[in-house]
């Protein structure tokens, strides 16, 4: 219990520190650590966005694909109509059966044939590699503010830093130039304060990093995923449906 107090006193003291060294520090150093704090606010939440989204995403993947390996046509789930909103899978499956729906029906609206030409196979391959394209980037949005943070935080935290410094060793030159001395005591503050932007910018871009290398890392797979699922997709439409020529 005793080891208690101490722990408190120095909490306390770690944090009056950082008030003290927050008050001596310049307006542009302020300006700057308050920019760093938008920013990590901005980037934590993207990252905690895009992390629900791919779990929802993963979740509903696992859903679709369960339903679309145990039905025994390409068009059973089209035709029951089966909606899985915000489903990768399901938007690559529903993009190439309208396609091929549109493809089999005649001139009264009814699904008159039974088989397409390798033409008209082909443009449902590309409407397929679209969606695969389009959710691709759907899932890598906001991607971009991260790689920012990572990059730009702690070159503007370097720039408080270097800023701060200048600022302190100009008043150190003005004071002597007046007869003062400069002194390490006279100095320490104001490096100090200077350095705390860097501090600020590291703690923005590290997590930043961690969060950015993981969801890329996550995104590849779900690239891998969606192309994988287009190639069977695309097979089993030329297995049912391909005419032979």
């Amino acid at each position: 219990m005793s080891g208690i107090p101490f722990t408190l006193i120095g909490a306390a003291s770690n944090q009056s520190e950082l008030l003290d060294t927050w008050d001596k520090a310049t307006p542009e150093a302020k300006a700057i650590i308050a920019l760093l704090f938008v920013f990590s606010i901005a980037a934590w939440f993207v990252m905690m966005s895009k992390v629900v989204q791919m779990r929802r995403a993963r979740k509903l993947n696992l859903f679709f694909g369960e339903e679309f390996t145990a039905q025994k046509t390409v068009l059973e789930m089209y035709d029951r109509k089966l909606q899985v909103e915000g489903c990768p899978l399901y938007a690559v499956y529903q993009a190439g059966c309208t396609q091929l729906d549109a493809r089999l029906r005649g001139p009264s609206g009814e699904r008159a044939k039974q088989n397409i030409s390798l033409k008209n196979m082909e443009h449902i391959k590309r409407a397929i590699e679209n969606v695969v394209a389009k959710e691709s980037l759907k899932l890598e949005s906001g991607l971009i503010l991260l790689a920012i943070a990572v990059s730009g935080a702690p070159f503007m935290g370097l720039l408080g830093t270097v800023w701060g410094v200048m600022s302190t060793f100009a008043g150190i030159a003005r004071e002597t130039q007046h007869g003062g001395a400069a002194t390490m005591a006279g100095m320490a503050p104001g490096v100090s304060a200077a350095l705390l932007t860097t501090v600020a910018g590291l703690l923005v871009a590290i997590p930043s990093m961690f969060g950015y290398n993981w969801l890329v890392h996550n995104l590849r797979a779900f690239t891998v995923e969606l192309d994988n699922y287009a190639q069977e997709l695309v097979s089993k439409m030329e297995t049912e449906f391909l005419k032979d020529e």
